[in-house]
């Protein structure tokens, strides 16, 4: 598989595909014998690697309009050159930005206290690993996606990978469409935070979450990620000169916040602790929710199939993913690291600005995340919002038009999205523990099982039966390896959803929670 190299997908005039090395016009096609639209061939040389489809051309999804054909790229962007609204527009610069702006957010900042309790060696090893294996993961969605260029999102992928089973799109459907709702949510009640924090309280937090949705709401109305992908550069960038002055701001002033102050448990005093391994005392719950804090900020994967079905040039897919992937390992480790040294382990909050005992400190370098507490729910919207538009408008003027009825249904669309997330930062109110909620619940399966499952499917694809023992060693090795990607999602889904449960539980008891739909300030 070649990573951001000069191959393209060349049909040989079966169900199958090769990555070819020599560079072509994407639009450059035939009609091939197997009845849909592929590359347009010439031998070279250089023989690439057959990649062959899991499935004959099917039907997906509710409402597509496929009708047992798969159109390529370059027709897809025929198909549509006539209309105003295009979205096979993104270069993989775009595709970079959107990526950036995804990982590189807020959830930064939980890094210090997921250090804090599974010690600083450990935390920064389990770092690099989730890096890598989200990086490999995200390759195999991206190979999936070259071989079936008809997948619109991750839920026609989830039906596709599993035998095309109808019940597989809704229950993919309805996990989609929750993580991406409850990661609004978690920017709503963000929000509401950072408002709180500035005005010292000065309205009920319940007006404060719903002025975010509202912001949040208006922000989504572009149809485009080629149109988002302008914003997404900009919260990129406002993200990192946050966590940079948050770093900065908590080396140079002369305590944490709360320093020697005893606290309500009285775990306050003394000099900030670094611990290198795991405490003695951690319990299974709490490293769990710090190993959860970590994979959710990692694990993107479920926004992919979207953002490649609006590349111009889906080979060109990897440049993105290594820039984004090499940022994340040097700013999350470099951030989490510096933090938590100087806030300690008695002394750090989730999010960490909750750590810098300054308040001019924390309030400017928090002022700085505001267009990343914004802007991401607004993509993970309108990843929802056109994952509902395409179902319902498929086929029609109105999906690639400036329509009265398009317009409306699409800011409709958004509008009920942004209302359940309201509601779901006001029900849940807690940072930490929401984070943990999601990654154990869905990133289970977008995170982990459904990526092993799909080596496997490919790989049976190309080879044929015994393709584990019929390529060797590799064979063996991809084997063992996807098998232990999902086996890890399946406890990610078990005993993860359990420990945040548990946890969730303890601290209503403890009284660290608020009630829901309460007015109470949330500041930090």
């Amino acid at each position: 598989m070649a990573l951001g190299g000069k191959s393209d997908v060349v049909a040989d005039g079966t169900n199958n595909i090769t990555l070819d090395h020599e560079k072509r016009e994407p639009h450059q096609e035939t009609l091939s014998n197997a009845g849909f639209y592929q590359y347009d061939a010439e031998k070279t040389e250089e023989r690439g690697r057959k990649m062959s489809r899991i499935g004959g051309p099917k039907d997906i999804g509710v409402g597509g309009s496929d009708s047992g054909s798969v159109v390529s790229v370059g027709k897809q962007m025929e198909l549509e050159a006539s209309n105003a609204i295009k979205y096979r527009t993104c270069s993989w610069p775009k595709t970079a930005a959107l990526l950036f702006s995804e990982y590189i957010c807020l959830a930064i900042m939980s890094f210090p206290y997921s250090y804090s309790i599974l010690g600083l060696v450990p935390g920064l090893i389990l770092t690099v690993v989730i890096a890598a294996a989200v990086l490999y993961t995200s390759l195999i969605v991206w190979e999936f996606c070259l071989r079936h260029p008809e997948i619109r999102d991750v839920c026609d992928l989830g039906q596709m990978l599993y035998y095309g089973w109808r019940w597989v799109w809704y229950l993919t459907a309805i996990m989609f469409l929750l993580n991406n709702t409850f990661i609004q949510g978690l920017h709503v009640l963000t929000g509401a935070k950072y408002l709180n924090t500035m005005t010292n309280h000065s309205v009920c937090t319940i007006g404060f979450s719903a002025i975010m949705a509202v912001i949040s709401w208006i922000c989504s109305l572009p149809r485009t990620f080629d149109t988002l992908s302008k914003l997404a550069t900009l919260s990129a960038f406002f993200t990192f000169i946050s966590v940079l002055l948050a770093a900065i701001f908590a080396g140079i002033e002369a305590h944490p916040k709360g320093y020697n102050s005893g606290g309500p448990s009285g775990t306050l005093v003394g000099e900030p602790k670094v611990l290198v391994i795991a405490s003695s005392s951690t319990t299974f719950v709490s490293g769990m929710n710090a190993f959860l804090n970590i994979s959710y900020t990692f694990i993107g994967q479920i926004t992919l199939p979207s953002f490649i079905a609006e590349m111009k040039e889906p080979k060109d897919f990897p440049k993105a993913l290594w820039a984004v992937t090499i940022a994340e390992i040097i700013v999350f480790s470099l951030v989490g690291a510096i933090v938590y040294a100087y806030t300690g382990t008695q002394y750090n909050t989730a999010p960490a600005f909750g750590s810098l005992g300054n308040e001019l400190y924390l309030k400017v370098s928090f002022s700085f995340m505001i267009p990343t507490l914004i802007f991401l729910g607004v993509l993970y919207a309108s990843v929802s919002a056109r994952f509902i538009f395409f179902r319902i408008f498929e086929g029609t003027r109105h999906k690639g038009n400036h329509t009265v009825v398009g317009w409306a249904s699409w800011a409709g669309i958004l509008a009920v999205l942004w209302v359940v997330a309201f509601i779901i930062a006001e029900v849940i109110p807690f940072f930490s523990d929401l984070l943990s909620l999601m990654s154990s619940l869905f990133d289970s399966f977008f995170g982990f099982i459904f990526w092993g499952t799909a080596y496997m499917r490919m790989r049976a694809a190309d080879y044929g039966p015994g393709w584990i023992t019929k390529r060797g060693i590799r064979g063996l090795w991809g084997f063992s390896l996807n098998v232990g990607i999902i086996l890890v999602g399946c406890y990610m889904l078990t005993a993860g959803t359990y420990a945040t449960v548990q946890s969730i539980i303890d601290n209503y008891h403890s009284g660290l929670f608020g009630s829901a739909f309460s007015c109470a300030s949330n500041g930090l």
